[in-house]
């Protein structure tokens, strides 16, 4: 999915704390589209905290009955992982891909030096996330791929079963590609589960239906997770325990010690980068083209009139 604002700016989401070391990122609603099309609900990059791990943009939506229609558009330096919760969509790239998803199926397009792709569905029940993991200078002009991977490993313990979409999770590996320590994964949990966590990571907890409590260490606990915020946990935890019948989006990884300039699809790490990235895309050069797909490709916006600073994975 696209950052689809015409008018895209650092983002200033709300943070509060909730002791322990945790934070709560209440996000921002984001509109994206005509009068059928969908809302978001974006809590990364935040006011203070702008990654975890190599995560850097997180979109949840639904469930609400919406058309997606998201015209070609570029992408650099980044990957973008779509995980469904329910309905389908349909994934277009320049690479000539054609990939439909549903529930419990990976979609990682890695982007690279540049790629550009379009997603759209019919008009139905739509729940998901959209997520962003940026690329570690090493790897950012790597040549573009898709992956979809229908079928992923599980962790299972009492409690609660953990679909491993990105990373490592106590010792269970998704084959998806990874250029960073890091971790995604899909949590179901039915009672009480204590989840392993890698203690070198930072991570952060996402509601994604039913209901879900996190449960501190010792006698502190957090109460429910509400269905909107993201909740981040800074290293230094070896498990996470939650109770509750429902499902829970982890991310998490090594912090990431990189600055990155994000400005509308493009992560880069300079002003002079994401403009001639926009350029390029403007020119129609370096991100190939999107076949099949019934419209134009979306404008680039204008630059603000102030020059894009990198900034950290904190402001």
């Amino acid at each position: 999915m696209s950052n689809l604002e015409r008018d895209p700016r650092e983002i200033r989401c709300a943070t509060t704390g909730t002791g322990e070391g945790a934070e709560v990122l209440t996000g921002r609603e984001v509109p994206l589209g005509g009068p059928r099309a969908m809302t978001v609900r974006r809590t990364l990059p935040g006011a203070h905290r702008r990654m975890i791990g190599a995560w850097c943009f997180v979109d949840a939506y639904g469930p609400q009955r919406a058309t997606m229609r998201v015209p070609p558009h570029p992408h650099t330096g980044l990957q973008t992982v779509s995980w469904l919760v329910a309905g389908e969509v349909l994934h277009r790239d320049s690479l000539g891909t054609l990939q439909e998803i549903r529930p419990g199926q990976l979609n990682l397009m890695t982007a690279g030096r540049g790629i550009s792709h379009s997603e759209e569905s019919p008009e139905t029940v739509l729940h998901g996330v959209q997520l962003w993991v940026a690329l570690p200078d090493a790897h950012r002009h790597t040549g573009p791929g898709f992956e979809h991977h229908p079928d992923l490993p599980v962790l299972s313990g009492p409690g609660f079963a953990a679909t491993v979409v990105m990373g490592s999770l106590g010792g269970v590996t998704s084959p998806a590609t990874a250029y960073s320590p890091l971790v995604g994964a899909e949590v179901a949990v039915d009672g009480t589960g204590e989840v392993p966590l890698d203690p070198a990571y930072e991570h952060g907890l996402l509601l994604l239906d039913g209901e879900a409590a996190l449960v501190g260490p010792g006698p502190s606990e957090y109460g429910p997770l509400e269905y909107g915020p993201l909740v981040y946990l800074p290293p230094g935890r070896a498990a996470v325990r939650l109770s509750g019948r429902g499902r829970v989006l982890l991310i998490g990884g090594e912090p990431f010690g990189e600055e990155l300039v994000m400005w509308w699809n493009f992560v880069g790490r300079s002003h002079d980068e994401i403009a001639a990235f926009r350029k390029e895309w403007a020119e129609g050069e370096g991100f190939g083209a999107v076949e099949g797909f019934g419209g134009a490709p979306l404008p680039a916006p204008v630059l603000p009139g102030t020059r894009l600073k990198p900034r950290g994975r904190v402001r």
